[in-house]
C-alpha cells in the first residue's frame, strides 16, 4: 500500500503527519549533523540538544517543577509495573485501584516484589467504571498508592485523580499522557509508554518526585534503580536515540502547532463526543462498554448485536481504509483508539461509516 491510511490502533498508535514528515526530510542526514540520527552517538552534542529539548518541551507542556526529574527509559510500562516497588516499597506496602486489564499487571508485578493490597477492583463489574471516592479507603503508612489514569483495552478513564491524603499518587498515564493538561504536583510519579500519545514504541518517560527517587535501596540493581538514570540525565547506558528524537518532534508539534495540552484536550474531546454520539444515537445497535460518565476520550469500545456483524464491520471498515479497529482479545468487540496523532478528519470518516453500516444491517 502506497495511500496512508486511516489507523486507530491502541499501540503503536497513529503519530502526527507533520512529524512523520519531518522525520522522513531529515532521516538520512540531520541537518547540521552529517548523519542519520539513526546513526549519531548518543554521547554526542547533537543528541544532546535533542535530549535536553524533548525534556525542556515536557516540561513546559506540563509545567513539571523543578524537584521532579524527566527520565526517559526502556522496557516499557510493563517494567515500570516492577520498577515501581522496587524503588518506593521497601519494607512497606502499597496500595492498587485497579479499573482494568493493565492495573491488575501492576499489582500482580508488586506482588512478587514485596507488599501490596486491592483498595478497589471493577473486575466484578467487567471494569466498566471507576470507583467513587467512598468506595475506598487508602492506609495513611502505604508507601505510594497506584492507578491507571486510562485503561486502554476496557475504555475506563479516570475524570480526575483520587484522593491520595499525604501518600504519594503513582500513575500508569501510558494511553493518556499528553492528552491533556494535568498538576504534576499531585503526582509522587507518572509514567508512560511513548507509543500512544508522545512517540514511537521503545522508549518510556518517567516524571518522578526527587524523595522518591532517593528511597531506592542500594541492593537494586543498577539499571532497575531510578536514582541510576536520574544522576545520570538518562544516559547511564545507550538510551533509544530514535525513540527520543521523536518525543522531541511530537512535544514541539504539541506546543508549536497545536498551542499547548489544553487545546489538545479540545481536540480529543471534540473527537471523541463524534463518535460516542455515534454510539449514543444507534438505538443499542452499537453498546459502549463503559458507563458514559466514566468512558475514555482517548480508547471507545463498543459491541455489535452479534459476534457476525462485528467480524463483518471490521472487514467492511478495512476495506473503507479505516484499520485497527478490533477490540483486545480479551474483551472482543471493536476499539478505536483517538490519539492526539489522529486527525478530525479520521473520526468523521468511522462516524460516516459507522451510520451506513447501521442502516444497512440495524
Amino acid at each position: 500500500m502506497t495511500q496512508r491510511v486511516w489507523n486507530f490502533s491502541a499501540g503503536p498508535g497513529a503519530l502526527p503527519l507533520p512529524v512523520l514528515e519531518e522525520a522522513q526530510r531529515d532521516l538520512v542526514c540531520l541537518p547540521g549533523v552529517g548523519a542519520s540520527v539513526l546513526e549519531i552517538s548518543h554521547r554526542s552534542k547533537h543528541f544532546d540538544a535533542i535530549i535536553q529539548e524533548a525534556e525542556a518541551n515536557l516540561r513546559q507542556l506540563l509545567n513539571i517543577p523543578d524537584d521532579y526529574h524527566v527520565l526517559f527509559l526502556q522496557g516499557g510500562a510493563s517494567l515500570q509495573f516492577a520498577m515501581v516497588p522496587m524503588n518506593l516499597l521497601g519494607d512497606g506496602s502499597a496500595d492498587y485501584i485497579i479499573t482494568g486489564s493493565w492495573g491488575q499487571k501492576a499489582f500482580q508485578e508488586a506482588q512478587l516484589v514485596g507488599k501490596a493490597r486491592v483498595v478497589w477492583n471493577g473486575k466484578a463489574e467487567n471494569f466498566v467504571r471507576t470507583p467513587r471516592p467512598d468506595e475506598y479507603q487508602i492506609d495513611p503508612n502505604a508507601r505510594y498508592v497506584h492507578f491507571t489514569s486510562n485503561e486502554t483495552i476496557q475504555g475506563v478513564e479516570f475524570a480526575s485523580e483520587p484522593y491520595a491524603g499525604e501518600v504519594p499518587l503513582v500513575c500508569d498515564m501510558s494511553s493518556d499522557f499528553l492528552a491533556r493538561p494535568i498538576d504534576v504536583r499531585k503526582y509522587g510519579l507518572i509514567y508512560a509508554g511513548a507509543q500512544k500519545n508522545a512517540g514511537p514504541a521503545g522508549v518510556t518517560i518517567v516524571i518522578v518526585r526527587n524523595d522518591l527517587v532517593q528511597r531506592a535501596p542500594t541492593h537494586l540493581p543498577v539499571m532497575l534503580n531510578y536514582r541510576t538514570h536520574a544522576e545520570n540525565r538518562s544516559l547511564y547506558n545507550t538510551p533509544p536515540v530514535f525513540a527520543i528524537y521523536i518525543v522531541m518532534l511530537v512535544t514541539r508539534w504539541l506546543l508549536h502547532a497545536v498551542g499547548g495540552l489544553a487545546q489538545m484536550e479540545r481536540i480529543n474531546r471534540e473527537k471523541a463526543r463524534l463518535l460516542y454520539e455515534v454510539i449514543d444515537q444507534s438505538d443499542g445497535f452499537y453498546r459502549g462498554h463503559a458507563h458514559p460518565e466514566h468512558r475514555s476520550i482517548m480508547n471507545i469500545t463498543w459491541r455489535l448485536p452479534t459476534e457476525e456483524l462485528e467480524r463483518q464491520f471490521l472487514q467492511e471498515a478495512q476495506a473503507h481504509g479505516l484499520h485497527e479497529l478490533k477490540g483486545h482479545r480479551s474483551v472482543g468487540g471493536c476499539r478505536a483508539s483517538l490519539y492526539n496523532g489522529m486527525p478530525i478528519e479520521g473520526v468523521q470518516a468511522l462516524c460516516a461509516f459507522m451510520r451506513a453500516f447501521m442502516q444497512r444491517h440495524a
